[in-house]
């Protein structure tokens, strides 16, 4: 199986700064056409995430794991699955090995998963993604969304595309597949 590893907030849904109440969750007007056609076209999807909030004291894992379910339930009404969801409970000060661009929750994933990292993409809207797929040989898009066009500059040259959304993305790899 072929696995595409998915920044959450800014990429699949529109970031709302801290977000801790499931009731707050919005898809990107694209994400789900997106996610359904890399999904149709036979990647698994995981999501990797920093939330810092957790190690800032701004929310639970309880509450984090509450917008998770919301982000799932709206992309199941899709028909849309998300195999794992990996994140770093950690603010920035914390030394850990999972918070991006530190690829421990990618080797989750590919201790979980048997993953061959050179055959994944990773999206997301930051350069600490595109850093990520960097770190592990991964196929790498920076979408537009979130803070994708403010972070486009850092990208240009380290990503292997950007896109506008992530319906753009699927396209890119559809394409890709079938060169």
């Amino acid at each position: 199986m072929k696995f595409i590893l998915l920044d959450r907030d800014g990429t699949i849904i529109v970031d709302k700064h801290y977000l801790s109440d499931p009731d707050g969750v919005e898809l990107f007007p694209n994400s789900a056409r997106g996610l359904k056609a890399m999904q149709d076209a036979g990647y698994a999807l995981l999501v990797t995430t920093n939330q810092s909030g957790i190690g800032r004291g701004y929310y639970s894992e309880d509450d984090m794991h509450a917008v998770n379910a919301r982000m799932a339930e709206l992309l199941a009404e899709h028909g849309i699955e998300l195999k794992a969801v990996y994140f770093c409970p950690h603010s920035p000060d914390q030394k850990c090995n999972c918070r991006k661009p530190a690829p421990g929750m990618f080797d989750q994933a590919i201790a979980e998963f048997g993953i061959n990292p050179e055959e994944c993409y990773v999206i997301g809207d930051k350069l600490c993604d595109v850093e990520l797929g960097m770190a592990r040989k991964a196929k790498t898009i920076l979408v537009r969304t979130g803070k994708g066009l403010k972070e486009e500059p850092r990208c240009v040259g380290k990503a292997d595309f950007i896109a506008e959304d992530l319906l753009e993305a699927a396209n890119f790899i559809k394409e890709s597949t079938n060169e």
